[in-house]
């Protein structure tokens, strides 16, 4: 019954439109009448699957109204807090993925300050963007400079088989040399930092980027403290 009614309404509607010459109908201009008539036969429509599904039950039916108006009206709080809870998340993140910069201060000039906790292992390991991408650096104040992999210099853009190695490096795995580059763009959460100069290393001469003083040194401060990483800037 419902859906022949919402079918009537969009038939009459219809014609009300076609046969107007003036440009207004019932007081409104002819395309604010159409939306007005689709959406009342919608309205209909919907209305009479509601009673249909839920003949006999109202309790159920104000039951699940409240429900469906509780999620709106909760999703509309989390977006007028956004700003707010944005932090929050980060920070919850940071605690469940480390690595994950956790946004933990802001400022009037906007977000400064970040943790990244230590990982089981005891390294303090940093998700850093580099030329866009996202690249597992270990956080090495020893390093003068940012060593790349040549796995993570190709995700940067660099080709490691046109490069130039002949700066010295000592690694863990011993003497090696790597090539100089410059990174356009490196960045842990919101600190970064552009034109930032870096090695990549020979084949085989690490197992994992490091995160040098090349970006470090270039931050206001960074602090060890107890399970945390704070940097700074």
């Amino acid at each position: 019954m419902t859906t022949w009614l919402a079918l009537f309404i969009l038939a009459l509607g219809a014609m009300m439109l076609v046969g107007n010459d003036s440009g207004m109908i019932a007081g409104l201009d002819a395309t604010t009448f159409g939306y007005m008539a689709f959406l009342l036969a919608l309205l209909v429509y919907v209305a009479g699957g509601l009673m249909t599904r839920y003949a006999g039950g109202a309790s159920a039916m104000v039951r699940d109204a409240v429900t469906w108006l509780a999620l709106g009206l909760g999703l509309v709080t989390l977006y007028a807090y956004k700003d707010q809870l944005t932090p929050i998340a980060a920070r919850v993140v940071g605690e469940l993925l480390p690595g994950t910069a956790m946004t933990v201060e802001t400022s009037a000039g906007g977000l400064t300050e970040v943790k990244i906790r230590r990982r089981l292992d005891g390294h303090f390991t940093a998700s850093v963007d580099v030329n866009g991408k996202t690249i597992s650096m270990i956080v090495d104040t020893g390093a003068t400079s940012i060593v790349l992999t040549p796995e993570d210099a190709k995700k940067a853009g660099f080709d490691p088989d046109k490069l130039t190695y002949r700066i010295p490096v000592l690694t863990a795995n011993g003497r090696t040399v790597a090539a100089r580059v410059r990174l356009n763009e490196v960045a842990i959460g919101p600190l970064d930092r552009t034109k930032v100069e870096a090695l990549i290393a020979q084949p085989g001469a690490l197992t994992q980027s490091l995160l040098g003083m090349s970006f470090l040194s270039r931050l206001r401060s960074y602090e060890f403290s107890g399970d945390f990483l704070t940097l700074r800037g």
